[in-house]
């Protein structure tokens, strides 16, 4: 079968043996994920008390959001620049090397996160972060090889079960162990917790990273088509494709002609996607933290850090049993449809919940019962994520392009994330500074931007073609 732009991405209906999982070489993709999911969202407790410690905002709160969504934003600015050159420089010197550098960058950077006393410092060690680390784009593309077409939707439903389980771990970790002083000052007596209050979470942060590196260095195997070893080819790295585009070095294949409407399609929702997902994981805690005069939640660190943590709980469970189930089910398109609906729902819920609050004076059982309708809703916003990685991976016309695809993709979500942490958070801040729609306008906006997806979505293929066609 030659396929072309034209060429619709029909699943194979006819019944296939499922391929069983390599465990242990995605177990250690995973671990390595997880370890940087952690580190990643352990620095959102108490990155906004942080900021203000340092003085920088003149004692205003509503600025606060502005350069805790400076931070997060040059990081993906970092990672945009980079993560296409190593996800090439990985096609031509194996998955493995990147991955190397990728981990010493990331624990090197939180070690420097941690020491930060200045703002600056804390712009140049999340840069440092984002330009080291290439990892995202190289692990989905592992991903992409150790798998077929019977076993994807299963591989990939584990992607945001692990990001889940970190986001509900790093969150606690963070907001548990910042400021060990205020907590157990019998133990931690030494001046220097005083000076650098946040430095125990990052610490911790880093050794887990530093185990995931040797994990990774004593039992990974080489994936990619033209570095890995004799033993790794199995039906599931098989390189035999019935495409009629000539075989050669991906390296040689120019990103210009990759970029037909199969593959720009998804890129685009992923990038879109991208957007509003950082831009939630950014509000809700700048929300959360913002105190009630405002329209907030008033919450201190260790409490932001528990309610995170309760979304990763929820998000993992539901994503390990039920994400392969709803795909099988609903299709991956519904069921992307499904979960951007349900952003458009939660950016109501936050807005009902900043009205209950000052109208309420304080969190109550009714407030209560919004937040768990917004993790509700936020579980089910997540799915899109898998939903979209199972496009990309089958959108790639021979699959000696799948690193060039996924580094593409990464770019572009990389590009988004840089864009919507800096968005969101200003807009929020100057929601509640301005009173802009009664404080709601970031929730407004971001709604309408939902509604943008919700159609770009419907361009995507009704259902996923069989990749080993």
């Amino acid at each position: 079968m030659i396929a072309s732009e034209t060429t619709p991405l029909v699943l194979a209906k006819a019944s296939k043996p499922k391929t069983p999982l390599p465990k242990l070489q995605l177990g250690i993709l995973l671990t390595i994920q997880l370890a940087e999911g952690i580190t990643s969202t352990s620095i959102f407790p108490y990155i906004n008390q942080l900021i203000s410690e340092l003085g920088i905002t003149g004692g205003d709160d509503a600025a606060v959001g502005y350069y805790a969504g400076i931070i997060e934003s040059l990081f993906f600015v970092a990672q945009a620049l980079t993560v296409l050159r190593w996800s090439r420089l990985s096609d031509r010197i194996g998955r493995r090397p990147v991955l190397v550098i990728g981990l010493s960058g990331a624990c090197i950077s939180i070690l420097c996160f941690g020491l930060s006393t200045t703002f600056w410092s804390l712009v140049i060690s999340r840069c440092m972060c984002g330009v080291l680390n290439g990892n995202v784009g190289v692990m989905k593309t592992m991903m992409g090889e150790l798998t077929d077409s019977t076993n994807m939707a299963q591989a990939f439903a584990l992607i945001p079960t692990v990001w889940s389980l970190g986001g509900f771990l790093g969150p606690l970790m963070g907001g548990t162990l910042a400021r060990p002083q205020d907590h157990w000052p019998v133990i931690f007596t030494d001046p220097f917790w005083g000076n650098y209050p946040y430095f125990l979470p990052c610490a911790v942060a880093a050794c887990l990273l530093f185990l995931a590196f040797c994990t990774m260095v004593l039992f990974l195997e080489e994936t990619s088509p033209t570095k890995r070893r004799p033993k790794l080819t199995s039906a599931t790295l098989d390189d035999s494709s019935g495409e009629s585009l000539p075989r050669r070095p991906t390296a040689d294949i120019s990103l210009r002609s990759l970029l037909t409407p199969t593959v720009i399609i998804p890129i685009a929702n992923y990038a879109m996607f991208a957007f509003l997902e950082i831009s939630r994981r950014v509000l809700v805690p700048l929300f959360f933290s913002t105190p009630t005069y405002l329209g907030g939640l008033g919450f201190d660190p260790s409490s932001i850090g528990s309610w995170l943590a309760l979304f990763g709980i929820m998000d993992g469970v539901f994503q390990a049993l039920l994400f392969a189930k709803l795909v099988d089910w609903l299709g991956p398109k519904r069921l992307f449809s499904a979960s951007v609906s349900s952003y458009a729902l939660l950016m109501v819920v936050l807005s009902i919940m900043s009205w209950l609050v000052r109208a309420r004076g304080g969190v109550d059982y009714a407030v209560t019962f919004a937040l768990l309708c917004q993790l509700v809703l936020s579980v089910i916003c997540s799915m899109g994520l898998g939903t979209l990685l199972m496009f990309i991976t089958v959108s790639t016309p021979t699959k000696d392009a799948l690193g060039a695809i996924n580094g593409l993709a990464q770019t572009s979500s990389s590009i988004a994330r840089a864009v919507g942490p800096a968005f969101a958070s200003s807009l929020f801040a100057a929601s509640k500074e301005y009173n802009l729609l009664g404080g709601n306008a970031v929730f407004v906006i971001l709604f309408m931007l939902a509604g943008v997806l919700r159609w770009l979505g419907s361009q995507l293929p009704d259902e996923i073609r069989d990749r080993d066609e």
